[in-house]
């Protein structure tokens, strides 16, 4: 039990002390972590299982797009992808599809990929 504390405790500290770019990869991870309990939950006809994780996936996503900064041109590419997501998340759930979470997984990797360089670029620049 003292374990499970110090680990819960470990974990709210890295969210408490992590920058925004280290926060946005967090939520990566865990949108990829949750579409892979998915697709399990798929295997095992676990419906509810599936169903669950999706919403986490959702939720990661409606977040990013609470989020986007609409100063710059970018985020009209990003929003399209996260809409794009959305509804093929729906999309999923609704078959229990995991043909298209597979697709979505794919794109969360790419895009947690293509955030992890602009991180390294960005701390390169930082220290140069």
């Amino acid at each position: 039990m003292a374990l499970n504390n110090a680990y819960a405790a470990y974990n709210n500290n890295k969210i408490l002390t992590a920058s925004p770019g280290e926060l946005t990869l967090m939520l990566y991870e865990g949108a990829i972590k949750f579409c892979n309990i998915a697709v399990v939950g798929m295997e095992q006809n676990n419906i509810e299982k599936a169903n669950n994780n999706i919403i986490k996936v959702q939720r990661i996503i409606t977040e990013f797009q609470a989020t986007l900064n609409h100063d710059y041109p970018v985020a009209k590419d990003f929003e399209a992808v996260y809409t794009y997501l959305q509804q093929r998340l729906i999309e999923a759930n609704i078959g229990k599809d995991k043909g298209i979470m597979e697709e979505v997984l794919e794109h969360l990797r790419t895009m947690r990929d293509t955030w992890k360089e602009v991180m390294q670029l960005s701390r390169m620049k930082q220290a140069n």
